[in-house]
């Protein structure tokens, strides 16, 4: 065997076992690459309780209710199907009916998604406030924009975004 056929020997041996590995670190992660599931792909998949996923939807109209000790139950809709999720603690600033949130965690045995932690979504007209500011002393303020309502601190003040 020359040099040349050793060395290519080699290369093709090596280019080989990379690509072995990367299938398998692929398939081991090949649910977890989604970002979220929606109620819907949860029904279909027939996920197992106590199996870990982000859940991602709609909260629905409705449905929060609020319990003792930062107790929290909402529904959480993608359209075609509902999922009662069930949290403790403190919600995001973001949180509310209507409006898109993420959370983590896994279904118990009567199907209630159980959640340790939840993400508000905020919707794609968001923009920092003086980026708006920008916009007007340039004149490329839409009529859009102002139909949005400010986004508030804890406080109630308007500040840092507008919606």
């Amino acid at each position: 065997m020359t040099r040349k056929q050793r060395r290519m020997t080699i290369i093709g041996g090596s280019l080989a076992v990379l690509a072995l590995a990367a299938a398998l670190v692929l398939n081991a992660l090949r649910d977890s690459i989604v970002f979220f599931s929606t109620p819907t792909m949860v029904a279909e998949k027939h996920v197992q309780p106590g199996r870990r996923f982000r859940l991602g939807g709609l909260v629905q109209p409705g449905s929060l209710q609020r319990g003792d000790n930062l107790a929290v139950t909402f529904e959480v809709a993608d359209g075609g199907a509902k999922l009662p999720v069930a949290y403790k603690g403190i919600l995001p600033d973001l949180f509310r009916e209507g409006q898109g949130v993420v959370a983590e965690g896994a279904l118990d045995a009567n199907g209630v998604f159980k959640a340790d932690t939840v993400l508000a979504k905020h919707d794609e007209t968001y923009m920092p406030k003086d980026v708006a500011d920008a916009l007007k002393k340039q004149g490329h303020w839409k009529d859009d924009y102002a139909g949005k309502p400010a986004a508030t601190t804890a406080q109630g003040n308007s500040e840092g975004a507008v919606r």
